[in-house]
């Protein structure tokens, strides 16, 4: 059984080590390592817009919504498990005007999204 959680300061430290996580934090545009300090003074300003996802009594996941714009991370001991779907799911339901961006490469996230009912709409072409 899973559920999602509002995210609270017990939480804070789960999510900022599953973003740092080597096999997570490659689907994020920000690949820079994230310190307590910044993460806290983060979470201090919009912890607010996360959910922890809770399942097998353990945090598997988080999602949250700034501006809009869907952030996501699943646990990779938690992952192929319908957890990410779960938790879009869930959202959608709090905030359905929500969107994502996902990079090109993120296969995995654009699968999560578009198994969600989400449909590519953009492209934003940078110049590197």
């Amino acid at each position: 059984m899973m559920e999602l959680v509002e995210n609270t300061k017990k939480h804070w430290e789960f999510i900022r080590d599953l973003r740092n996580h080597e096999d997570v934090k490659v689907g994020f545009v920000q690949q820079d390592h994230i310190t307590k300090a910044t993460h806290e003074a983060h979470m201090s300003l919009i912890g607010d817009c996360y959910y922890i996802c809770i399942s097998e009594g353990k945090p598997a996941g988080y999602v949250g919504v700034i501006e809009r714009d869907i952030r996501v991370a699943t646990h990779p001991d938690f992952q192929g498990k319908g957890v990410g779907k779960f938790m879009i799911n869930k959202l959608m339901e709090r905030h359905p005007d929500a969107f994502a961006k996902v990079k090109i490469e993120n296969e995995a996230s654009i699968k999560l999204f578009e198994a969600c009912g989400f449909k590519k709409k953009y492209y934003i072409l940078e110049k590197e």
